[in-house]
């Protein structure tokens, strides 16, 4: 920083200096011009008025008179003299003090009776300039000699050497006060900052401080601070996976880390690259004004698939849904993610709003959305649906085989029943392509099923695929029915596989988890949430408790609110000792308000938060909390923290990362979950207080349970939940998956092999 400084100050220095320079000669030579005119029009000025005079007096021949008349002249300001020539260039009349100056007849004079026009030219005398001014004399109209004015000009040498002068002082004291001005600007803007972002640097290096810590401010650099900022993170990160895989090889531990993804499957694609096929996309960019924003969705799919597309190249095939999303994508829809650091590829693909409306709102969550789900709302089924739901499928797949057109064995990986069809017309062009499908939701018994119209072809389409996920065993059970039912296949129940035309589908179990490899060191210590934090946070809701418990959930008829919300009610009316002590926040996301259902739903969570609370609340306490907007994982985080309990009273889900994100959050080992058994996630969180979510008493006695449970109790469930979410976490989820494709036999190397089998026979 010092050689910087000096580096500065002396460029500035020299630039300022000839700046300066530059400017003063221009000033100086423009002075001396103005100058220069100004002595030219005097003498032009004083000649003009004496010339008459001498011209009067030349006639009548008194030589004398012409004498006497230049005397009368010579005493004027830097006025050396005057004298006048006859004809022949010959003195008749001069100042004495000219004689010393004009030994002979000036050029000039001679110039200018030859010309008959004055002239007037700068000449050297000694050290000194004069200025020689000659002006023809005329008597009756004939040339009959001339004047000769001579002025001292040396006093603008002079006047050039005090602006030199002045010039020079004020070059000194420009760059002396610059030249402050600029080591105060440097060690207050550039100096200081870079300083304590060095500092701040070095602490983390060491690991004084944590990467959460923010960095100092650099907005004189913004963009080097976010490229500071992101090294410190991905140092971080480095640091926290190191220190992970040494405890864990310490303890004699396997547990999975996104590094170990990476690795993972880089050995197990071989050369390939993995190509995700999702209806939600990772990035969302919106515009905000003349700038475009970056929007992460709230999604463990990202969590769990970024380290994967990262350690591959990969790419991300979905529906572009942002305002600006076009304006972020080049000529082939393409951009490459994440912004800071751009390691895989996201395609875009565009739907029209009859499309969406079809595909997305209608055949998707009208239709297959309640019949996967047992709970008690009729799907609804259109012809026009079903139309935009195929269209959409091969536009998607078009997609996916102009990106893998160039990749030999391409792996391909589609999430959930936004695509039952794309794994078969993936298929009939890319046999040599390992497709999979995960289906996100549950999948309902055969006569359930069989609801549905087109249940035939969306079994054909998933049976394209050559391993078809779920999140549990009964899932899978259940889709094997479905198959032995509805189309002619042979089912494989000791290896659950399915063989039809000719083409083996694997179907497996693959519950989904959320990451909670970076809290391993912190297991068992207390979270920081204080009782006083916790108040805190009651009152900026309105309401005053000793006891909080929180649910998170989209607003869908499928999560049970209705019937948390009357469980509430009902602990509350057998256990009037907890009103004015307990508080339940309910987040609620508002999903899919546009479909006539869901608004509806959401009136009436309204309206029944509001029933409730009308009936117990007080002037500084009510029982129900209901926030109705979208909420990020980090606004989420503080609530689960300060929790009692949290409750996931789903009606039907496919798993529910709720009850798992909030076991994250629990750090400090306390709080207690209390999970609906129709849930995936009631399989393996065995230690959760588990209820029928229909039963309101029950889940009201639940309540009670987990608000009197003995702190050790709840400690000694909490830390059994968390050990068997960090064995089975997301990257384990991802990392199983993709390893179980990537082992499935394609049919067209069978075939090959069959064929050469047979070759060998007949030779």
């Amino acid at each position: 920083m010092r050689l910087l400084s000096v580096r500065l100050i002396v460029s500035l220095i020299v630039g300022i200096t000839l700046v300066s320079l530059g400017f003063s000669y221009y000033q100086v030579v423009a002075e001396r011009r103005a100058l220069r005119g100004d002595l030219e029009r005097r003498a032009e000025v004083l000649g003009e008025s004496l010339a008459g005079n001498v011209e009067k007096t030349l006639g009548t021949g008194s030589n004398q008179a012409l004498q006497r008349l230049v005397q009368r002249f010579g005493n004027r300001e830097h006025l050396i003299g005057v004298a006048i020539y006859d004809r022949q260039a010959q003195v008749v009349a001069m100042t004495p003090e000219l004689g010393k100056v004009l030994t002979a007849s000036p050029q000039t004079l001679t110039q200018a009776i030859h010309d008959d026009h004055s002239e007037s030219a700068f000449a050297k005398f000694g050290s000194s300039r004069i200025l020689i001014f000659a002006l023809p004399l005329h008597h009756d109209d004939e040339l009959s000699g001339g004047l000769v004015i001579v002025h001292d000009a040396s006093y603008i040498q002079a006047q050039m050497l005090r602006v030199w002068r002045e010039t020079f002082l004020r070059v000194l004291a420009q760059v002396f006060l610059i030249v402050f001005i600029t080591l105060l600007i440097v060690r207050w803007s550039i100096s200081g900052p870079i300083a304590r972002a060095a500092q701040w640097m070095r602490a983390m290096r060491t690991g004084r401080i944590s990467s959460s810590q923010k960095m100092p401010d650099l907005d004189m650099f913004r963009p080097l601070a976010r490229e500071v900022a992101t090294m410190a993170e991905s140092l971080n990160l480095a640091r926290n996976a190191a220190e992970n895989e040494a405890r864990l090889r310490e303890a004699g531990e396997s547990m999975w880390t996104a590094d170990r993804l990476s690795v993972h499957i880089q050995t197990r694609l071989a050369g390939s690259r993995l190509f995700v096929v999702s209806n939600r996309e990772p990035y969302i960019h919106q515009r905000n004004g003349r700038s475009l924003d970056v929007v992460v969705p709230p999604s463990g799919l990202v969590t769990a698939l970024e380290p994967v597309l990262n350690a591959c190249d990969g790419t991300w095939i979905a529906h572009g849904s942002g305002d600006a999303d076009m304006e972020a994508v080049d000529a082939h829809d393409r951009l490459r993610v994440p912004p800071d650091d751009p390691r895989y590829t996201l395609r875009r693909v565009w739907l029209s709003k009859q499309e969406e409306e079809g595909y997305y709102y209608g055949f998707a969550n009208e239709g297959l959305w309640p019949l996967c789900h047992i709970a008690h709302t009729r799907p609804i089924f259109r012809a026009s649906d079903w139309q935009h739901y195929q269209e959409v499928n091969r536009k998607f797949t078009d997609a996916v085989l102009e990106e893998i057109e160039d990749t030999p064995s391409p792996v391909v990986l589609a999430q959930d029943y936004h695509f039952a069809l794309l794994p078969r017309l993936i298929k009939e062009k890319r046999p040599d392509a390992r497709v999979a499908i995960f289906w996100h939701i549950p999948w309902p018994n055969p006569e359930a099923f069989g609801i549905c119209p087109w249940q035939r072809q969306l079994v054909d389409g998933l049976l394209g695929a050559d391993l078809i996920g779920f999140h549990v065993q009964s899932h899978c059970n259940n889709f094997l029915q479905t198959v032995d039912r509805v189309v002619e296949s042979r089912v494989d129940w000791e290896h659950f596989s399915v063989l039809r035309q000719d083409h083996r589908t694997m179907v497996r179990p693959f519950p989904i988890s959320v990451d909670l490899t970076d809290d391993e060191a912190g297991e068992g210590q207390t979270n920081g949430f204080t009782y006083e934090e916790r108040s805190s946070l009651m009152r900026s809701l309105g309401t005053e408790a000793t006891f909080l418990g929180i649910g998170v959930d989209r607003v869908d008829y499928t999560k049970g609110i209705l019937e948390r919300f009357l469980a509430i009610e009902r602990f509350l009316e057998k256990y009037p000792t907890y009103q004015g002590k307990f508080s339940f926040i309910q987040i609620g996301a508002p999903s899919r308000t546009h479909i006539k259902r869901y608004h509806d739903l959401l009136a009436e969570v309204d309206a029944e938060a509001d029933r409730i609370n009308w009936r117990f609340q007080s002037d500084r306490w009510k029982p129900i909390v209901f926030l109705k907007r979208q909420h990020s994982h980090n606004e989420i985080a503080p609530y689960y923290r300060a929790a009692d309990l949290c409750m996931v009273t789903s009606l039907h889900d496919g798993m529910n990362l709720v009850a798992k994100e909030f076991l994250a959050a629990r750090r400090d080992e306390r709080g207690v979950l209390i999970l609906s058994q129709f849930t995936g996630a009631a399989r393996e969180l065995r230690d959760a207080l588990l209820v029928n979510p229909y039963d309101i008493d029950q889940s009201a006695e639940a309540i009670r349970v987990a608000l009197e449970m003995d702190p050790e109790d709840k400690q000694l469930r909490v830390h059994r939940m968390r050990r068997t979410i960090k064995e089975h976490n997301i990257y384990r989820w991802a990392g199983n998956l993709i390893t179980e494709l990537c082992e499935v036999r394609l049919d067209v190397v069978e075939d090959a092999n069959e064929k050469l089998r047979a070759s060998a026979t007949i030779a």
